[in-house]
């Protein structure tokens, strides 16, 4: 843990490199057969850091004595991006239904294109569960598992638009790029498979900072997620580019070249930290070959599996998919698995319409995986995280619309290592401000490390003369939810 590498160094060789005369190519034939290397796909696959064809291994992370005792050996985070509404999910405000209509008694924050009139959602609130946990009836299949949740009610975050929040929730940033929250993991933790990478994301969003939100950054390469379809459906389920034309010993021997050539180039230029990533990004890729198709293919699983999350039904059969591939994930090793809604939680307008409809494709899916995880001796040891970027106004925008609202919203936890069948935090009256017990997007990231046996603040990562982490500067654990 808490391993440092030094991005100066590397510099300093890549300096000594471009001032050696192309000594490495002293001929036309040499430049010609590594230029052909460079440009062909396998091999743009090991070096371009946004390809999808990356993971880790446990060899190639900062594996090492866990620094506190680990909860949970994985996460699923359930990122419903758009920012879903806290006070028509599982922030009830009945003084926000009481004073429907009328004025917000307060300020509205600065930048908010709505006005500060009372918008209480058509959506009815009921104790669920032993636990009498508040969850509307906007989203009645997770209701079921109130006393597997833990609701995080005082979230607050960085960012009023998209992007910035996006970047925070996914990387810690709201405005520089910084590696993903998955891509600290793979590098502290690599895979718990030999074959397979750390870091998946399923229907990862093309907006918002698109691959930023789930690539390595300044990271080595190999710690960005295995992304498997876009915007929020997972296509085919498999990964592209990573089978090839030919028998299976032709791939082999265009795997094995590829190998060759970048460990001879690796020879030539000295120890390099990104082509020490390359070698390994292919080796990972040829394992892959034979490991992830019959993890990703869902197919395998039964007609009941596939009922329970809603496949072969249109409203949730892509999101089904999605959780489903999640589980199996799960279930074989990766360690950080994202899973997006694609960008639908944005209602602007038609709030009840919209919500209705995001709530149809998800909820269903997202019952399905706890039970499944549950069944199958999963839940224990993998923490879910399900939430969006920010939440929404408790005043109207437009008609009958929310605003974004980073300055109080809701996320929820399950699974391992958390108290359940509880809250934390509280906003005001009306579900606008984070009040009680606050807790920074920051500190959710602290938290959710901490249950994965990790120090926030002892993973670390050099970097342009500096040591980096998820968390800059900031950032604590929320103890409170964690079990005893």
């Amino acid at each position: 843990m808490g391993k440092v590498w030094s991005g100066s160094e590397d510099r300093l060789k890549m300096n000594r490199l471009s001032s050696r005369n192309n000594s490495q190519f002293s001929t036309r034939r040499q430049f010609g057969a590594m230029s052909s290397f460079m440009l062909g796909g396998l091999s743009v696959a090991a070096f371009d850091p946004m390809q999808q064809v990356m993971g880790a291994t446990a060899d190639s992370a900062a594996v090492g004595t866990p620094h506190v005792t680990p909860r949970v050996k994985r996460v699923i985070f359930l990122f419903m991006h758009g920012g879903p509404s806290h006070v028509d999910t599982f922030d009830y405000k009945p003084r926000l239904a009481k004073d429907d209509g009328k004025k917000l008694p307060f300020d509205l924050p600065p930048n908010i294109d709505a006005v500060p009139k009372l918008l209480n959602g058509p959506w009815k609130f009921k104790q669920r569960g032993q636990s009498g946990l508040w969850v509307s009836d906007l989203l009645p299949h997770m209701a079921k598992h109130a006393d597997s949740l833990c609701v995080i009610r005082s979230m607050h975050t960085n960012g009023q638009s998209h992007g910035q929040a996006v970047g925070m929730v996914n990387t810690g940033s709201d405005n520089l790029v910084r590696p993903s929250v998955g891509a600290w993991v793979s590098y502290a933790l690599g895979s718990a498979h030999p074959d397979l990478p750390a870091h998946v994301a399923i229907g990862p969003a093309t907006a918002h900072g698109g691959p930023r939100n789930y690539g390595a950054a300044f990271l080595p390469a190999m710690h960005q997620a295995t992304s498997v379809g876009s915007n929020g459906k997972p296509g085919t389920g498999q990964i592209s580019h990573l089978v090839g034309p030919g028998t299976e010993r032709e791939i082999k021997e265009r795997f094995d070249l590829v190998r060759q050539m970048n460990l001879e180039h690796l020879r030539a230029i000295g120890s390099d930290r990104e082509l020490r990533g390359a070698v390994e990004a292919v080796d990972l890729a040829s394992r892959m070959r034979l490991a992830a198709p019959e993890v990703f293919d869902v197919e395998r699983e039964t007609d009941e599996t596939h009922r329970g999350y809603g496949i072969g039904t249109k409203e949730t059969d892509a999101f089904g998919r999605s959780c489903l591939l999640a589980r199996r994930l799960a279930e074989s090793g990766v360690r950080f698995i994202t899973v997006s809604s694609g960008q639908v939680w944005d209602q602007h307008g038609n709030l009840e319409s919209g919500h209705n409809k995001n709530a149809l494709a998800t909820d269903q899916p997202i019952a399905a995986l706890i039970s499944d995880l549950k069944q199958r001796g999963l839940w224990d040891d993998t923490l879910i995280v399900w939430g969006g970027e920010f939440g929404r106004t408790p005043v109207v925008q437009g008609k009958n619309g929310r605003d974004h609202n980073p300055q109080g919203f809701s996320m929820v936890l399950s699974g391992g290592g958390v108290r359940t069948g509880i809250t934390f935090g509280e906003t005001d009256d009306y579900g606008y401000f984070a009040e009680k017990d606050r807790v920074h997007m920051h500190d959710l990231h602290a938290t959710m490390l901490h249950l994965l046996g990790i120090d926030h603040e002892q993973l670390t990562y050099r970097y342009a003369g500096r040591d980096f982490r998820l968390t800059d500067v900031h950032g604590r654990v929320v103890h409170p939810v964690i079990a005893s």
